[in-house]
């Protein structure tokens, strides 16, 4: 499979089991027309191994190189993370990225840790989510980043809304499967989505 192919099935994926218009409040409290649930895509064995395509194709022309982890904050960033890591490695990339994952609180026990997974101080790192609408479920994982001594070198996510998102987003190279707008169009062309 193919970048170009990986992005065909994403979408079909999306269309069938992730978009929905309708009347919804999203996790910012905002309410939306749209509804984008990356899960079932993102926990399907075809959406998470697409997603890993893509984005280890668009990684194969990073600056410096492969990064040395990828990974974001529980639960949107799991899937694709443990993804791209098997993927690579199964492939036998040269280097291929571990996964991280990062707690939305430190552990209350045991080492406590905020970080699970393989991230050391001087890591060049990708950060992963699934969908970015105001970017800060991606920011709260990139402080924790760039807290442990790890440089983000770009972000990724299967789906962009990014509606009145944090202005701190744009100081990062963020790369999107599909913008809603890409959505949204696909849904009109079939018929529309359900609701």
């Amino acid at each position: 499979m193919n970048a170009a192919a990986a992005r065909e099935t994403l979408l079909a994926l999306i269309l069938e089991r992730a978009y929905r218009e309708g009347d919804f409040t999203l996790s910012s409290g905002r309410k939306s027309r749209y509804y984008v649930n990356s899960k079932p895509v993102l926990l399907d064995g075809a959406g998470s191994a697409a997603f890993a395509v893509w984005v280890l194709d668009d990684l194969a022309g990073l600056a410096g190189g492969p990064p040395r982890a990828v990974g974001g904050l529980e639960l949107g960033a799991v899937p694709p993370a443990v993804a791209i890591a098997t993927l690579a490695a199964w492939r036998g990339d040269a280097s291929p990225p571990a996964a991280f994952i990062v707690r939305k609180a430190a552990k209350g026990h045991g080492t406590a840790q905020r970080i699970e997974g393989a991230l050391a101080a001087g890591d060049r790192v990708v950060v992963l989510d699934d969908v970015i609408t105001t970017g800060a479920s991606t920011l709260q994982a990139i402080d924790a980043v760039e807290a442990a001594g790890a440089t983000v070198v770009r972000v990724y996510c299967l789906v962009d809304r990014r509606e009145e998102h944090d202005p701190r987003l744009d100081a990062y190279v963020v790369r999107a499967a599909f913008r809603l707008a890409d959505i949204t169009a696909a849904a009109a062309a079939r018929g529309g989505a359900r609701g």
